[in-house]
């Protein structure tokens, strides 16, 4: 599939959508803490994007897919099922990953939530893993390849002692919600197709406190672990190449960019 460049009225579509689901994340975070089950959640996510935003929640029913985001807790690297089963705790880390569909364009973006007291190194991981994707945007631009994506996130991750998950990447999103590219979080300095004006894509670095390796639950075909059961962390963006550099569509008030 050819890389689409978006037009500028595409483009402020996925602004909308990219706000909207940027929102969500602003929205729920009160509501996450010890006790509340992340089944919970979900419906309200649910709730909001579908009765406030009058939006669509992409996830549900994605691939058979059966809830309206995604919610990774601790060893989850990405892709779990909410569940009235799974209560958090105090001391676990979350990722929450939530994609809107707007007038038929997506806005795709993911963030951490601390549940009462973390470790510290729950924490350290978390932040670097934030720096990762903060370092990656930084660099985005016409004319930047994606291995050069991938390298400063690989090498910030593993100057830190982490490893970068491989089987999962970010993706080219827009009328569709995977599309090409894929950018991958790991690579070499100028390789990969190279940025244009247009582009929108994810960078979502899945960063793990041990080993790379991950595990497909074959009990449900979507949550992965890591391998080795140390925790893994998540943050994620929806980007546009501009003329001179990069937007960031899915940012948050408290973001420094």
């Amino acid at each position: 599939m050819p890389v689409s460049l978006k037009t500028p009225d595409e483009i402020e579509k996925m602004r909308v959508a990219g706000r909207l689901a940027a929102d969500v994340l602003e929205m729920i975070g009160p509501h996450v803490g010890a006790g509340i089950s992340t089944g919970e959640l979900d419906r309200i996510c649910h709730d909001y994007i579908v009765n406030v935003q009058q939006a669509i929640p992409a996830p549900l029913n994605y691939n058979g897919f059966p809830k309206s985001i995604c919610t990774s807790l601790n060893q989850v690297v990405c892709h779990g099922i909410p569940s009235d089963a799974k209560i958090l705790k105090n001391g676990d880390i979350l990722n929450i990953d939530v994609t809107v569909i707007k007038d038929g364009y997506h806005g795709d973006t993911s963030k951490m939530f601390f549940v009462g007291e973390v470790a510290p190194h729950a924490k350290r991981l978390v932040r670097v893993t934030q720096e990762c994707l903060y370092k990656a945007m930084e660099i985005v631009r016409p004319g930047v390849q994606l291995g050069d994506i991938g390298h400063v996130i690989q090498t910030h991750a593993e100057a830190n002692n982490y490893s970068v998950v491989r089987e999962y990447c970010g993706h080219g999103i827009g009328r569709v919600f995977h599309e090409d590219p894929q950018v991958l979080h790991y690579g070499k300095p100028g390789t990969g197709l190279k940025l244009e004006e247009g582009m929108t894509f994810t960078i979502e670095p899945m960063i793990n406190l041990g080993e790379r390796h991950t595990k497909l639950s074959k009990a449900d075909g979507w949550t992965v672990t890591t391998r080795d059961r140390r925790l893994s962390a998540q943050w994620e963006h929806t980007l546009v190449v501009t003329q001179n550099g990069v937007e960031v569509l899915t940012r948050r008030p408290d973001e420094p960019f």
